[in-house]
């Protein structure tokens, strides 16, 4: 029983999904793939029993169905160096041989039975389903993720929220510290619905959602969310838990603001915290009218430094501080030329928009601060 399919696009699939792939598993067939030959058509799944991701690839040739798994290491380590070229894989469903044949070689390896492999999870039939284009999403997450925690205390904080309303979709992102609340009004639901993504499915999907106009239905119950493309099937298991209220922590009624040169900004932050503390990171900034000053010293080994920025702000002088490496992760998630600070008091959260956001969408940041010593 033979497949023949392009080395370079078998490789080229099975290098999409590997990132789903543990390094240890508790069950041992999961260090395998998944193929399923269904006439001229191989579907491949990797998975690690929470997160499970499907896509395939056309054969060029097949006289079988049929199922049959493969370790992922031994199958891509043995395609990598192949160049782009047709090759055959011959399979014996009884021993599990597979002798596989390219232009100038050939290889055999051992593969293992598919029934061992854990079943898909299914999503119920009345679960919500959403299209989008794969940009929006694309960008919630890139934009979201960075903020969210990698402690396990809360749960909860260590995936991105989604919050299906009637007038948006927001991806949040929060750690405690730093938030991020990113609304697209594309996307629309006609009541509040939501769920937590697992930080490792987003990563995944970072590497896998393209930027340009292609739709993705992403469906979810309570437990499971399952994101599908042209390209591939995600699914994955939700994190089970109610998010903070987020809209809570945003300070409202900001009457302070200063608009500043982001890319400015970021270059004065890095110089400078090469004299902070690299125990607290931290910069002072202190505002002035029409001016920026930014600081940073650490007592311990005397060290300091003061660099002055040009922005506009017509408010009375203030001092706050933040985490200077905290404060650099917002700015370096926004991609405008100028961004606003809105603060209300040095004990309160600052928050950090664009001067002007992209059409059909609003991002705000929001940094907790620093006491200052001085």
């Amino acid at each position: 029983m033979k497949i023949k399919v392009s080395s370079a696009a078998l490789f080229s699939r099975l290098t999409s999904i590997n990132r789903v792939l543990n390094s240890k598993n508790s069950l041992p067939i999961l260090d395998c793939y998944l193929f399923d030959v269904d006439g001229l058509k191989m579907s491949i799944t990797a998975s690690d029993s929470e997160t499970t991701l499907v896509t395939s690839v056309e054969l060029i040739e097949s006289d079988i169905n049929a199922r049959f798994c493969i370790k992922a290491k031994t199958i891509q380590d043995s395609l990598k160096e192949i160049s782009d070229q047709p090759i055959t894989l011959d399979i014996n469903l009884d021993s599990m041989e597979i002798k596989g044949g390219y232009q100038n070689g050939t290889f055999n390896i051992i593969g293992e039975r598919a029934d061992e492999y854990p079943a898909p999870h299914n999503i119920d039939a009345d679960a919500k389903r959403f299209e989008m284009r794969q940009n929006v999403l694309l960008a919630g997450i890139n934009q979201s993720i960075f903020a969210t925690a990698d402690d396990e205390i809360r749960p909860v904080m260590t995936g991105i929220y989604f919050d299906f309303t009637p007038d948006c979709l927001v991806l949040v992102g929060t750690d405690g510290r730093k938030l991020v609340r990113k609304k697209d009004f594309s996307v629309k639901s006609e009541q509040q619905i939501g769920f937590i993504l697992p930080k490792k499915p987003a990563n995944i999907l970072k590497t896998l959602l393209q930027k340009g106009d292609a739709t993705v239905e992403l469906t979810f119950n309570d437990k499971m969310a399952q994101v599908s493309t042209a390209d591939f099937t995600m699914t994955c298991r939700l994190i089970d838990g109610r998010y903070p209220n987020y809209n809570s922590v945003i300070p409202q009624n900001n009457p302070y603001k200063a608009t500043i040169d982001r890319a400015a900004l970021v270059s004065t932050l890095k110089r400078v915290l090469v004299f902070s503390s690299q125990s607290s990171a931290q910069v002072k900034l202190s505002f002035k009218k029409n001016q920026l000053v930014v600081s940073g010293q650490d007592i311990d080994f005397s060290t300091s430094a003061e660099e002055r920025l040009a922005c506009d702000y017509e408010s009375p002088a203030m001092n706050i501080g933040f985490k200077g490496t905290l404060l650099l992760d917002i700015l370096g998630n926004l991609d405008s030329n100028e961004i606003v600070f809105e603060l209300a008091d040095p004990g309160r959260a600052g928050i950090i928009t664009p001067s002007e956001q992209k059409e059909g969408e609003e991002i705000l940041m929001l940094l907790m601060p620093m006491m200052l010593n001085d």
